[in-house]
């Protein structure tokens, strides 16, 4: 090959890379389609948590839906308000302690029904070392308005 092929080569190969490099898409910041409801959504989480973290049953109980369904990856699938909260006290109360990614909730409403909230956490086991990280799981919460009360109808929680 000559010296000019090789040259015409390497500027295709680069202009080839320069193009393709230009062309990839990056990922586009969330904005919610309703604000309002963002904030609310938002706000019932963090109360929400709360009662989890402090092991406040009785608060976590008045958010569940009666007709709940809990799914978890490691867990499997939990049909029973009862059994949820009771294996929360069981295995949650004291133990752990679950920490929101900032900024990482996405909400969405549903027409009739309510709205969709995705995040990311983490759970620190309160039994481990302070500096021991956790991993970042992600987790949907189907949030049901009943007149003017939400309730969490379904859980999926990924670790």
């Amino acid at each position: 090959m000559s010296i000019k092929t090789i040259r015409k080569f390497f500027i295709l190969i680069i202009g080839s890379m320069f193009i393709s490099c230009s062309t990839v898409k990056q990922p586009k910041e969330y904005v919610p389609d309703n604000a309002e409801l963002y904030k609310e959504i938002v706000a019932m989480d963090t109360e929400f948590f709360a009662a989890y973290n402090s092991c406040d049953l009785k608060k976590q109980n008045e958010f569940y839906s009666d007709s709940i369904e809990f799914f978890h990856d490691q867990g499997g699938l939990m049909t029973s308000k009862k059994g949820i909260l009771e294996a929360t006290e069981k295995n949650i109360c004291g133990k752990v302690t679950r920490h929101l990614v900032p900024g990482s909730i996405e909400v969405y409403p549903i027409k009739d029904f309510g709205a969709i909230e995705f995040g990311e956490h983490t759970f620190k086991n309160n039994q481990e070392s302070s500096d021991t990280t956790s991993r970042i799981g992600k987790f949907v919460i189907f949030w049901q308005k009943k007149e003017s009360k939400w309730e969490i109808t379904k859980v999926v929680s990924l670790h």
